[in-house]
Parts: C-alpha cells; sequence; structure tokens
C-alpha cells in the first residue's frame, strides 16, 4: 500500500513536469488573454450555428452512443485524477502544514507555480475538452437533453474563472477545483451508464451535489473572508470576486433547473 501510495505521489506531485509547473502569462500554453478571448468566442459561435443550422454529418446511434461513452469515461477518469492530483499537492505544497494556505493564499506571496498550480491548468484545458458534450448534444438531438442557457453559460465562463485562477494566483481554487472535480466524477459517471444504455436511478443525485457544492463554496468563501480581513489578506480576490459572482448565478440556475425538473414531477 505504501509504495502503491509513493508512486501516485510520484506521478501527481513529485514528478518534474508537476512539481516545476509554473504559469507565465504570455509563455505558458493557453495562458494568453488572447487564447481565452478566442477559445470562448469560438465555442459560442460553433454551438449557434451548429445548433441552428444543419452542418453537421449525422452519425449512426450506435457510433454516436460509442463516441459519447467514451468521452465520458475519459473526463469521469480525468476529474478523478484532478481531484486526487490537486488534493496531494494542495497538501505537499502548503507552509509546515498550514491548512489555511488552502483556503487563502497569501497575499502578493503566492507565485502561480508548483504542483497546484499545474493541476489549475490542467483543470483549466479539461474545460475546453468539455466543449465535447456541447457537440454530443448537438449531435444527438435528444429531447432529453436539450442545449440550454445553463448549459452554454456554464460551460463558457468556467473557462474564463478557470483563467483568473491561474492568472491572479487566486485564493480558494484548490477547494474549489476538488470539489468540482469530484461532483463530475459521479455526473460523468452518470452519463458513461446512459451512453451504455442505463439509465441509473441518481440523476437528480447529480443536480443535488451541483448545488451542495456552490452552496458550500460560499460557506469556506466566509472563512477565507475572516482571514482576509482578520489577516494580512488573501491573494487573486479579484479572481475571487468574479468566482463570487459567477458562483451565485450557477446556483441560481441549478435551483431553477431543479425546481422545474425534479419539484413538478413531485406535483404530478
Amino acid at each position: 500500500m505504501d509504495s502503491l501510495y509513493s508512486s501516485i505521489h510520484y506521478w501527481l506531485v513529485d514528478q518534474p513536469l508537476v512539481s516545476q509547473f509554473e504559469w507565465k502569462q504570455g509563455h505558458t500554453f493557453a495562458s494568453t488573454t488572447l487564447f481565452l478571448t478566442l477559445t470562448v468566442l469560438t465555442y459560442l459561435t460553433l454551438t449557434y450555428a451548429l445548433n441552428r443550422f444543419p452542418l453537421l454529418p449525422t452519425l449512426s446511434p450506435n457510433t454516436l452512443r460509442l463516441v459519447t461513452a467514451a468521452h465520458n469515461l475519459i473526463l469521469c477518469l480525468a476529474s478523478l485524477v484532478m481531484a486526487v492530483g490537486c488534493t496531494l499537492s494542495t497538501l505537499h505544497q502548503m507552509p509546515h502544514n498550514d491548512w489555511t494556505w488552502a483556503v487563502c493564499f497569501p497575499a502578493n506571496n503566492t507565485p502561480p507555480r508548483g504542483p497546484t498550480f499545474f493541476w489549475a491548468q490542467v483543470f483549466y484545458l479539461s474545460k475546453i475538452l468539455e466543449f465535447i458534450d456541447t457537440l454530443l448534444i448537438i449531435l444527438s438531438g435528444s429531447r432529453s437533453r436539450r442545449l440550454s442557457f445553463l448549459h452554454v453559460y456554464h460551460h463558457a465562463v468556467v473557462v474564463i474563472m478557470c483563467h483568473l485562477w491561474l492568472s491572479t494566483s487566486q485564493t480558494l481554487f484548490p477547494v474549489a477545483l476538488v470539489t468540482n472535480a469530484s461532483v463530475h466524477v459521479l455526473m460523468y459517471a452518470y452519463y458513461l451508464l446512459a451512453a451504455l444504455g442505463q439509465r441509473p436511478r441518481w440523476k437528480r443525485l447529480v443536480t443535488d451535489c451541483q448545488i451542495i457544492q456552490f452552496v458550500f463554496s460560499f460557506g469556506i468563501s466566509g472563512l477565507m473572508l475572516y482571514y482576509h480581513f482578520t489577516g494580512l489578506g488573501c491573494s487573486g480576490m479579484l479572481g475571487w470576486c468574479f468566482n463570487a459572482v459567477f458562483n451565485a448565478s450557477l446556483l441560481y440556475l441549478f435551483v431553477d433547473f431543479h425546481s422545474k425538473n425534479y419539484a413538478n414531477k413531485k406535483k404530478q
């Protein structure tokens, strides 16, 4: 068991590519504002065009199921690796086992480097990979998974949020990354099973966990603000403000989705 843990720790924390990572604005891959802007605009433009006009080839149901299953499997496993990797990296990188570091990066003293920031970069890039979610919904033409404002808004803006994590050395992102990646393990496992022809009964649990995630983020933010105003300040507060507004909007949209899809069914 110790050797297994050592191997996992090496590949997810100590491996030089991970441990020596440093985000350099304008130099690190996908770090420029131009890249971010073009990525989001391209996603929104293609989503509108492909959803409105029949530009895509028609895939057979079996082919689409296989592609969807493979995509969900990849993201399920990737989410698990990111959750574990960021957890181990945060524990490794925090100074002198100071748990407040995970909640409040010291202001003006937290350069975006090291294994924790490596996983933020991986998470950021994974959000671009998740654009394929949208493509698969469009290809499926499924009435049960119609393209919604919540879906497109979430996929577009979360990329900006992740970029801010890195460019501002944003306080609290390790907690957000681990909780979000953990929820996505559950979510993509559900969609994987659905693509394979099974319909798990815990679809509502996925939405419940997403809502709990946002509520938790506000709770832990209260602790961070306490450290910020009673100590020397926390890093990346501008990024955190954007994150807080984004999370509040998502909480509203997910609660609205929950009430329309589950509360109404109870009344029927």
